[in-house]
């Protein structure tokens, strides 16, 4: 009988321990970006994203809009880590994947800004593992 109690506690200590080391997920609207990295993500898109996507990210007569409502809905509900990677591996068009990772997160940062999401103390980090960390919310959740 001990055996079987020592083989539940085991059971039930493995169902709660990555619980424990779990961190919480934080949200776009929770200020995951600084002022200062949207800055500088400014000026790294006019140089690499602006022909294409307009001033602002508005669009262009090339590429559609960074902002809005639309852009917001295929990001609803995913991980920061999903827009990161879209545009590390697939901007700009002929130079895919050569933007080093702060380059792309200072330009995460910047699309986060002009989507009017709230920027905070710290810069985006510019791991994908961290991002995945980070819900991208189109409409700021109701606080209790």
């Amino acid at each position: 009988m001990n055996i079987k109690l020592a083989i539940a506690a085991i059971v039930v200590m493995g169902g709660i321990s990555p619980a424990l080391h779990a961190q919480p997920t934080r949200t776009v609207w929770d200020g995951v970006y600084s002022e200062a990295q949207a800055a500088r993500g400014a000026v790294l898109y006019d140089k690499e994203c602006g022909s294409c996507h307009g001033p602002g990210g508005n669009g262009g007569s090339m590429a559609p809009a960074l902002v809005g409502p639309a852009f917001s809905a295929n990001y609803d509900g995913q991980a920061v880590a999903d827009l990161f990677e879209r545009n590390k591996n697939s901007m700009p068009p002929g130079k895919e994947g050569q933007l080093s990772l702060e380059v792309n997160a200072d330009i995460t940062a910047y699309m986060l800004q002009c989507n009017k999401f709230p920027a905070g103390e710290k810069d985006l980090p510019s791991q994908s593992m961290m991002l995945k960390l980070i819900q991208y919310l189109a409409e700021k959740p109701a606080t209790p």
